[in-house]
Parts: C-alpha cells; structure tokens; sequence
C-alpha cells in the first residue's frame, strides 16, 4: 500500500500556513508504516513539540492505473473516507528554512490515521462533501470538498503520470482551515456529514 498526500489544496488552509496557493497538484507520500486504523490511539512522538492534526477527505484506490485521464479518474475509486495527516510543525518549519526534505515531519509511524470508508454511491458528488473534526467534543475544523483547489479526478490523474496506482493505495486529499496542535489526552472524532469516520484519543 503507497500513501499519497496532497499539499496546499484549500486556499484558507495555505493562507493560514503562509503559503501561495500552486499552480499544480503538491504531492508527497507515506509509507505504509505511517498507517494508524482502528481507531487506535495516537502516540505523539518523542522528537516533535508542535504535533498538528489535519483532516482530510480519503480515497481508497480499486483499479490498477497508470497516465489516467481526468475523465475516466472516477472509475478507480469506489469508497471515501475521513483521515489525519499528523505533522511534526516544529519539525517540518526548520527542515523547510534549511532547504532540506521535510519526509520526517509528515512520513513518521503512524502518523496517518485511516478512519472508516463509505461506498461513494451514498456521497454522491466526491466535490460535494462536508467534513469536520471535534477535539474534546469541540468542533475545531470544518471543510467541503467544493472548495478544493485540484478537485479529486484531477490529483488522480496528475499523480498516476508518475506513480503506477494499485489496488488498495489511499489518497490523502490535503486539509482545510483550522489546524492547530494536539495535546495527550485529546479526543479526536472525525465526520462526514453526520456519519462518524474515527475517534480515537491522543497519548
């Protein structure tokens, strides 16, 4: 399984970030250790300070792919889901003024939490969705996929001219407004519409 994240997708979120809004799809990618489900609790790392959550909208990869055309992209994926690409801030800011790659920051273990999927049948238009995060029963982001930069068919297609998709891989979709760090003790609860995705606490 190959993790593909997005970057600097929802304006909101870069302007918060300080970051110019891209003139394509920003990509980077996790392994398959950074892969935490069922709901199990996240660990904050001993060498990050400032650990962020960022939620993003997920997709699950069904069909084996390569050069996809943007038209065709809704034929490789069949469910959505919610997830948290978890940051190392304080990590990742340094590593960014030194010029030097950032992958420890983003691609650390268990740092991408996978909630539940949904067959999209039952989402309707993947660019129509809302989704939110409660952090203590708080909501502390809210986000729809209308407001996406590259919409999803489109980062599909753009990653498959340079990654082979195989069955199983997930997609990141990248994070709206909202980010903020995380403490020990935190709950987490994720939602699409009124479904929830994960909940999970944070040690």
């Amino acid at each position: 399984m190959k993790i593909f994240a997005i970057g600097q997708n929802y304006a909101e979120h870069n302007k918060e970030l300080n970051s110019p809004d891209p003139t394509e799809p920003v990509i980077f990618m996790k392994p398959d250790t950074a892969a935490l489900k069922n709901n199990k609790p996240f660990y904050i790392p001993d060498f990050s300070s400032e650990l962020h959550y960022e939620t993003e909208i997920i997709v699950k990869i069904s069909r084996l792919g390569k050069n996809i055309a943007p038209k065709f992209a809704h034929r490789y994926y069949e469910e959505i889901g919610l997830g948290v690409d978890f940051t190392a801030r304080d990590v990742q800011r340094r590593l960014k003024a030194e010029g030097k790659p950032w992958e420890i920051s983003k691609a650390f273990d268990n740092s991408a939490v996978i909630g539940n999927f949904i067959p999209k049948e039952e989402l309707g238009d993947v660019q129509n969705i809302h989704f939110q995060l409660n952090i203590n029963g708080n909501t502390v982001q809210k986000g729809h996929t209308s407001d996406m930069i590259f919409p999803v068919d489109e980062i599909i297609a753009w990653i498959s001219r340079f990654f082979t998709l195989k069955i199983g891989d997930i997609l990141f979709t990248v994070t709206p407004v909202g980010v903020s760090k995380v403490n020990i003790g935190d709950h987490l609860e994720g939602y699409i519409g009124e479904k929830k995705m994960f909940d999970f606490k944070v040690k």
